[in-house]
This record gives structure tokens, C-alpha cells and sequence, in this order.
């Protein structure tokens, strides 16, 4: 079995890649039958020399390859007919800007493995970077305040060499009797969770977040039924949030005018309750200062989020009165981090922490079967046609 690994082509440029040189020679060291092939890049985090040093081909063709491993979508102009692909394609909700890409794999009889969909039988997703979205958020989120309060300043975790240099500058974060609130409980939430115990900020419950004075900074972490309740007031349940989010109505309210930052890593459903809009914003008792949007949903569930930010301008500032951008520092704007590829900027961690899971819990099954159930219900089209569980995408990329 030959596996290659892509250049990452799509702009802008994204230095992570699907396995470190370390871990491409532990799998060369436990599969005796497979090679990897690296295909050279001037961009990727880790050098064509280091991947050599592990033993590792690095080349300029991809061809003879039989699984080809990626981060981002690749160029259709890149596409090989007939092999195995493994990235995230951003397709199955039907997005209209990857359209042809969908249409070429297709043509190309390309089988086409999604990350995102490969699921265990809890349904729940089985590798990401959501844990360093979630880390890299909570940091940037922090930094955000240093520059609102005008207290600190912290180094942009782009310019760290590493998640340990990032880590050594939460010593300079500043906090008096500041209130956070955070949403998710996913990896995203694991991430931040592992940001906030660095700081050794406290954890209470939304009861004690919403009742009581405290003389030092705290944080409560709400799942989605801590703010969704249904419109009638009925007892609620999961089940019935994930079948009925129309019955729904948001009541995320009460801690907006408890909190000063806000974390979001919540996954927001279609239909579902925005946490708070425009108007909510606009509500004289709403206190929340600064917004770490890790989620990234515009024009969506969080008000202020009115477009993403960038790596290297990774902050708005959102005019309640006016719904427009202000100066962040400004009174009465909420300052706004809603950078939408969080993970790029510790690429090397991030890509460190993906091989691993890749190497765990997926690359076993594909190697023994590449029709094994897991990677079956991952892949979106295969032999020219789309997969059953995806061929609602018929009507997309006609």
C-alpha cells in the first residue's frame, strides 16, 4: 500500500499536514507493507528534509500512489483519477463555492473520504483540530481582553514557535473579578477548558455564576439545554432539542448581562435558537465586553459576529447602537475574535495531535479494508457516483 501526502495548495497558504515526519516513520517502522511518499512543499510546517532524515520519499508526483492524504481541499486541476482521498472537502451541506470539486471527483471516479464524517457508532466525529481551535481560541480571546482593558499584552500564538512558547506568556494576563462564560463541550471545549485551567481560573456552576459576587475571576460551562429552553416550558430533553429546535427559544440572555467574555465553541444547528442577536446586543443590561467566536457562524447565532477575522488581524470591534465595526477599544463596542482557522496558527502541535488520532482510529481500518463500515459511511462518492448516504447531493452538482 502506498500513501502520499499533499501539498497543501489552496490559498491562503496552510502549513499543517495530515502526518509529522515522526509519525509517517512510526508507520513505516509497525506496516512493513506500506511506503509514503511526501509530495515536496515549501509551505508545510515541517521541511522536505526533515520527512527525508525519517526515511521518508519526498517527490514531486503523486501518481503511483494509492491513498493521498490532505488537510484542505485540493485544486481540481490537482485531482488524480481513481485514488483514495482523505481531507476535508466541504460538501456534504451542499456548499455552492465547492461545487466543481464535487463534480470532478465524481467524473474522476475518485473514492472521497471525509474527515468530518468519519463517526463512530455514537455518531460522534473521530478526528479534527477542534481541541487546537478551541486552545488557540481561549488564548487569542485573552489576548483580546489584554488589548480592550488596555492591562496586557500577550505575544499572537502565530508568532510562538510552539504551543509551550504560547503557554509561557498566560503569566501576563492580568484578571481582577472578571466573569466568563463558555459554550461547547466538544473538543473545541476541551481545548478551552485546557486554556483556562493553565490559568488557573476557577470553575463554578451557572447557578453560583449567576447568584453570587466573587473576589477573583471565574468561569461557568454551559451545554446547549443551559440555554435553550423550550417556548412553552415544557421539560426539555436532548432528544427533543435535536428533533424539535423550532420549539426552542434562547435564554442565553441571563449570562450576557452576567458575563464580561465570551467564549463560543458551541456547534450551532441550522434552526436552532441564536444565542443572542443584534437586538439583544442593543439591551442596556447586556455586559459582555469581549467575544472569543471560535465557532465562527456569520450573521448567525452570536450578534456580533459579523464577519470572520484573520490570523494576523485577529480583531473587530462590533457598534451595538449602530450594528456596524468600530474601534474595539472604543466604550460600549464589544471587541470581536472570530478567526475562522484557529488551528493554522500552532501548526505544528496541531498537526502533531490530528496524526495521532489519524493513526489510532482510522488509518488501521484503511489499511486492512478500504471498505471497512467506517470508512464506507465517510465516503461521499465512490466509482463515478455518489455514495447513498450522500446522494442528496445529486441536485448540487448537476
Amino acid at each position: 500500500m502506498k500513501i502520499g501526502i499533499l501539498k497543501e495548495e489552496k490559498k491562503p497558504a496552510d502549513k499543517r499536514v495530515a502526518l509529522t515526519p515522526d509519525q509517517c516513520k512510526f508507520i513505516l517502522e509497525k506496516y512493513p507493507s506500506v511506503e509514503i511518499f511526501v509530495m515536496q512543499s515549501n509551505i508545510r510546517c515541517y521541511s522536505d528534509n526533515l520527512y527525508r532524515n525519517k526515511g521518508v520519499n519526498v517527490v514531486n508526483d503523486l501518481s503511483h500512489c494509492d491513498i493521498l492524504l490532505g488537510i484542505k481541499e485540493v485544486p481540481t486541476s490537482s485531482l488524480i483519477a481513481g485514488k483514495i482521498y482523505l481531507f476535508f472537502s466541504h460538501t456534504i451541506k451542499g456548499q455552492k463555492y465547492n461545487r466543481k470539486l464535487l463534480s470532478k471527483m465524481v467524473d474522476l471516479k475518485i473514492q472521497m473520504v471525509d474527515y468530518e464524517v468519519l463517526k463512530d457508532t455514537e455518531n460522534k466525529r473521530l478526528i479534527g483540530f477542534g481541541k487546537y481551535a478551541g486552545i488557540v481560541g481561549a488564548y487569542n480571546t485573552f489576548l483580546t481582553y489584554g488589548l480592550k482593558v488596555k492591562k496586557y499584552n500577550l505575544k499572537p500564538a502565530y508568532n510562538c514557535i510552539d504551543k509551550n512558547e504560547m503557554e509561557s506568556q498566560l503569566c501576563k494576563i492580568i484578571l481582577q473579578k472578571e466573569k466568563i462564560v463558555v459554550t461547547g463541550k466538544g473538543r473545541v471545549g476541551q481545548g478551552i477548558n485546557e486554556i483556562l485551567n493553565k490559568i488557573k481560573i476557577r470553575k463554578v456552576s451557572k447557578n453560583e455564576f449567576l447568584n453570587n459576587n466573587f473576589n477573583e475571576p471565574i468561569y461557568t460551562h454551559l451545554d446547549y439545554l443551559d440555554y435553550n429552553i423550550r417556548k412553552d416550558e415544557k421539560k426539555s430533553n436532548k432528544s427533543d432539542f435535536y428533533n424539535n429546535p423550532s420549539l426552542y427559544k434562547s435564554s442565553f440572555m441571563k449570562f450576557a448581562k452576567k458575563a464580561d467574555i465570551f467564549i463560543a465553541g458551541h456547534y450551532y444547528a441550522e434552526g436552532s435558537p441564536y444565542l443572542f442577536s443584534k437586538k439583544d446586543a442593543k439591551n442596556i443590561n447586556f455586559n459582555i465586553k469581549v467575544v472569543g467566536d471560535i465557532s465562527c457562524d456569520i450573521d448567525g447565532p452570536v450578534g456580533s459576529t459579523i464577519r470572520s477575522s484573520s490570523i494576523k488581524n485577529p480583531i473587530y470591534g462590533y457598534n451595538p447602537i449602530t450594528e456596524k465595526e468600530d474601534d474595539f477599544q472604543k466604550k460600549g463596542v464589544i471587541a470581536v475574535m472570530a478567526v475562522d482557522n484557529l488551528p493554522c496558527e500552532l501548526p505544528k502541535n496541531a498537526s502533531e495531535d490530528f496524526g495521532n488520532e489519524l493513526i489510532k482510529k482510522i488509518l488501521p481500518k484503511l489499511l486492512k479494508n478500504t471498505n471497512d463500515i467506517l470508512i464506507k459511511n465517510a465516503t461521499i462518492c465512490k466509482n463515478g457516483l455518489l455514495t447513498k448516504k450522500f446522494n442528496y447531493l445529486e441536485k448540487f452538482i448537476k
